[in-house]
């Protein structure tokens, strides 16, 4: 028999849950509305919107039956870090839709936007909660600087993909390499947050935080040769055509100003784990 849990819906983490939910279901609706469009771009604000409430929707039936105090994953580091990678969502969806696909008179557009910023700040409401929850100590991974950090990680990954052309790197050696770093270290980078949110960690014979910090260098030196070879290669004899209006061309912009993101993103993160791993120890 399935005990419901009606206190759920009507605590403020649980109000807000509900407000996700419909709010990204209205900024999905608006855009898919106003028509398809064929553009990765079109599609990461379209997936980013039904990812949100798809698992904002899935959280509050969990806790509604209960559900949750039976799955084998750390269920309050899972809901924390699906809150913080919701809002870098939605913030960058907020940012890439006006950018491309508005104008002065298209409302729904617009609408849509307003809508997201809002989701936005509804899922930073959901953190702020989170980390305010009395006796809720934040102690899982994901809620931590380096657990943000690898979902910053992930998150930047998916925008460097959403702005490849299979076209201008599949005949150059040069960029399938930087195709190959970007596709590694995501993998890994989701790797880890599913290791760490399943609560497998116990399973390594060997000291987690020294893997990840070798991971961590590893895919630092990984990227700095991306940020070098993807401009040289990407831009080589290829000047911006005139006009240009959000044309391929831009599209190399944002890999290389993404890869330079993520690449500062990935120092951060080594010399959080060098910190922890070595001088923590040190001084203990």
């Amino acid at each position: 028999m399935v005990n419901l849990d009606l206190r759920s819906l009507t605590l403020p983490v649980g109000i807000i849950r509900m407000l996700e939910v419909v709010l990204t279901c209205i900024s999905f609706s608006l855009v898919a509305s106003a028509g398809h469009v064929l553009s990765t771009h079109w599609d990461w604000c379209m997936f980013t919107w039904c990812f949100c409430c798809f698992f904002s929707l899935f959280i509050l039936i969990m806790e509604f039956t209960r559900f949750s105090a039976k799955v084998p994953i750390s269920w309050n580091d899972f809901t924390t870090a699906f809150a913080m990678l919701a809002a870098l969502m939605c913030f960058t969806s907020s940012i890439i839709y006006p950018t491309f696909f508005t104008c002065l008179t298209c409302y729904r557009q617009i609408a849509a936007t307003v809508i997201s910023l809002l989701c936005f700040g509804v899922y930073v409401g959901e953190v702020v909660l989170a980390r305010l929850r009395p006796g809720g100590e934040i102690s899982g991974f994901l809620s931590t600087v380096p657990g943000l950090l690898k979902i910053l990680e992930t998150l930047v990954a998916c925008i460097i993909f959403t702005s490849l052309d299979p076209a201008r790197f599949s005949f150059n050696p040069g960029l399938q390499w930087c195709v190959a770093v970007y596709s590694l270290c995501f993998i890994f980078a989701l790797v880890i947050i599913f290791l760490t949110v399943g609560q497998l960690l116990s399973l390594f014979p060997f000291s987690f935080d020294k893997l990840l910090t070798v991971y961590n260098i590893l895919a630092t030196m990984m990227y700095m040769t991306a940020m070098v070879i993807w401009p040289l290669y990407g831009f080589e004899n290829n000047p911006r055509p005139v006009p240009c209006s959000h044309c391929p061309w831009d599209d190399l912009v944002v890999v290389t100003f993404m890869t330079v993101i993520n690449l500062v993103i990935y120092i951060l993160d080594t010399i959080y784990s060098i910190k922890v791993v070595f001088f923590t120890w040190d001084e203990e």
